[in-house]
């Protein structure tokens, strides 16, 4: 039976139950909804709604319901709408009339809010402590990368070289923004719609904020409508994994190309990559493509939802029932790939000569002989126009890059031992930049970063 078949003369039709059903998908929900049942149940008690008797044996079946759940042995009927109307009729059977009497002053709509808004902020906890997780991955490897280095790209060419120390922090300060993100809103999630009703609260004595504080929750609504229709907290929720999700894509996809025999860069561990049906001498960066590949997942999921908030009026509309199957899925693809690309970044191997043969390229080194020209006094303008000019006429003619800056009374051989290998690194000294004492600060700084990202997350479990 459905918790509104007194409205109804008769049952619903099968296709319209097939349809609107969502027990399929928030089953996940169970165990927060009976704790925001026994929340609802103390509140009604306080309210002198339900009886010292009636509110110790609804706590006691809902007990009994959370073991069951617990121990996977709670049974779910096809004539289940959702997972609300499951436990309300399990309760039913446990506490006979009286616990039918567990929804007064309650609707679903205020109570799907509650059992989302427990679990959205127990899971965004829990992706945190991953993100850290895998912060602390690269900046142990950062430190243990040591005077090593590699080209730096713009466009996907090879630009100017930078220590690998400093290349691999530039992803990990990227994830502590986004661990920014995750906690400004577990912020916005940890208020309380209970109490709120279906739209208007409701004529009992009921006191919300004291619901608030028995679930742990930061603050209780101050409107009843927004409390029931508010999916802000979802939206951000999958913006912030989305935007996570292309920061973890644009590691993917650098794994991908610098383990690829092109580059040679990054060999991949075996136990944190795939072979080929076909091809025996494959070894593949499938963690990798799949953080690139399921970035367009997350985004999907954003806009998805988006476009079902844009035109809803308040307060509660059936649509928002399209909130649950995105995020759950957004929470489950991030779960899953912090600890895979941890594992796969902790066991790469790094090959040094290989990138100091290519951050030694003689190219790399043409933004040095333009600075060295002008702190010489000659403008920046001029001096990039005289090493550009150098640049081409080396590729045209064939000559050594460095065979003709020496010969070049503007320059000679004081700016032709910028060549030597890994001087360019060395010479970087401005803050915040490549070279070897801006990124010995910038460690020590990380590693600041991440011990405070550790305790913000922590902070957020209850």
């Amino acid at each position: 039976m459905t918790l509104w078949a007194g409205r109804m003369a008769g049952g619903p039709a099968e296709p319209m139950m097939a349809y609107t059903e969502s027990l399929s998908f928030d089953r996940r929900l169970a165990r927060y909804d009976v704790r925001g049942s026994i929340a609802h149940v103390h509140g009604l008690a306080r309210a002198g709604v339900l009886s010292e008797e009636e509110a110790t044996a609804l706590a006691e079946g809902l007990g009994v319901l959370d073991d069951e759940l617990e121990r996977g042995e709670f049974d779910f009927a096809d004539s289940d709408e959702d997972v609300h109307s499951a436990l309300a009729r399990r309760l039913v059977e446990l506490c006979g009339p009286t616990g039918a009497k567990v929804h007064t002053g309650r609707s679903r709509n205020d109570q799907v809010a509650t059992a989302l808004r427990l679990y959205t902020r127990g899971a965004l906890a829990e992706l945190a402590e991953g993100l850290v997780a895998l912060e602390e991955v690269l900046l142990d490897r950062a430190e243990r990368a040591g005077e090593s280095y590699l080209p730096g790209y713009t466009h996907l060419q090879r630009a100017q070289p930078v220590l690998l120390a400093h290349h691999l922090l530039a992803h990990a300060w990227a994830l502590s923004r986004d661990l920014d993100r995750l906690v400004a809103t577990h912020h916005h999630v940890d208020v309380s719609p209970l109490g709120a009703g279906a739209l208007g609260g409701s004529t009992f004595g009921l006191d919300p904020e004291a619901v608030a504080e028995e679930l742990s929750f930061s603050a209780s609504f101050e409107n009843s409508l927004d409390a029931v229709s508010d999916r802000d907290f979802v939206a951000e929720a999958l913006f912030d994994l989305a935007l996570l999700g292309v920061h973890l894509s644009r590691i993917g996809e650098e794994v991908a190309i610098f383990s690829s025999e092109e580059f040679g860069f990054y060999r991949l561990a075996d136990a944190w990559s795939t072979g080929s049906s076909m091809l025996p001498q494959k070894k593949n960066p499938d963690i990798a493509e799949l953080a690139r590949g399921k970035a367009g997942r997350l985004i999907g999921h954003l806009a998805g939802f988006l476009a079902t908030l844009k035109g809803l009026p308040l307060a509660y509309n059936r649509d928002l029932q399209e909130d649950k199957e995105p995020l759950f899925d957004a929470i489950d693809q991030v779960a899953r790939a912090l600890p895979a690309l941890c594992g796969l970044l902790s066991s790469l191997e790094f090959d040094t000569d290989a990138m100091a043969r290519a951050a030694d390229a003689p190219a790399l080194v043409a933004v040095d002989l333009a600075e060295w020209l002008v702190q010489r006094g000659m403008p920046f303008r001029e001096a990039h126009g005289v090493v550009g000019e150098l640049v081409r006429r080396s590729i045209d003619s064939g000559t050594p890059l460095p065979e003709l800056v020496a010969a070049d009374a503007r320059l000679g051989a004081e700016a032709a031992a910028l060549f030597a290998p890994g001087s360019s690194v060395t010479r970087r000294r401005s803050p915040g930049g490549g070279g070897s004492a801006a990124v010995a600060l910038q460690l020590v700084r990380f590693a600041v970063r991440v011990d405070e990202d550790g305790q913000r997350a922590r902070a957020l479990t209850r």
